[in-house]
């Protein structure tokens, strides 16, 4: 594990402007801050990756790329939840962005990341989902089904060949696991 990843280390991309600046106004502490750019980093990674292998899926790109910015933003309030459990942060997160005049339909990503298992959970939805999870590099099966199924149907794939390439795909990401880890736990819980 690469200790104390820092900035030159790990290569992420910026988080959106308009989400940095939600973060900055709420007082978000540095670790949800570097955690919310490591999942935006790997969605977009996931975004890149479904447009080219499934553009008929058409996805909402600046939808999942800004819920992954600001899917955890409700740990800024309940700040026990940087490092440990809980789902306070979840049902906050989106009542927070509403407040800061967020359209319900980005703000909802604070709410649907944990419930990816729900009935009519959008794609956009999954792919948040599923960038909390690979970029630590956490498999959950049943929520990679999920994702699999819509690139099965809209790019009228096998379900076996929409699995294998997601699957290649999620090994590369997962891959950058160690180096994510570590620039997150790099930075303080408060700050």
């Amino acid at each position: 594990m690469i200790i104390g990843a820092s900035e030159e280390h790990v290569r992420l991309r910026p988080l959106p402007d308009e989400a940095a600046a939600l973060l900055r106004e709420v007082g978000a502490p540095p670790r949800l801050v570097a955690h919310l750019r490591a999942v935006h980093d790997v969605a977009a990674q996931l975004v890149d990756w479904v447009t080219a292998q499934c553009p008929a899926l058409g996805l909402d790109r600046e939808a999942v790329l800004f819920g992954a910015a600001t899917h955890d933003i409700g740990k800024a309030v309940h700040r026990a939840e940087l490092s440990g459990p809980g789902s306070a942060h979840e049902e906050a997160g989106r009542a927070l962005l509403l407040a800061h005049g967020v359209r319900p339909d980005l703000a909802r990503f604070a709410g649907s990341h944990a419930r990816w298992d729900a009935e009519g959970v959008g794609v956009e939805d999954l792919l948040v989902s599923l960038a909390d999870k690979v970029w630590k590099n956490k498999r959950v099966p049943e929520l990679e089904d999920r994702v699999v199924a819509e690139l099965a149907r809209a790019g009228g794939l096998p379900v076996w060949e929409a699995f294998l390439r997601l699957d290649e795909e999620l090994t590369r990401i997962g891959d950058g696991a160690e180096e994510r880890l570590a620039y997150q736990a790099a930075h303080p819980v408060d700050g």
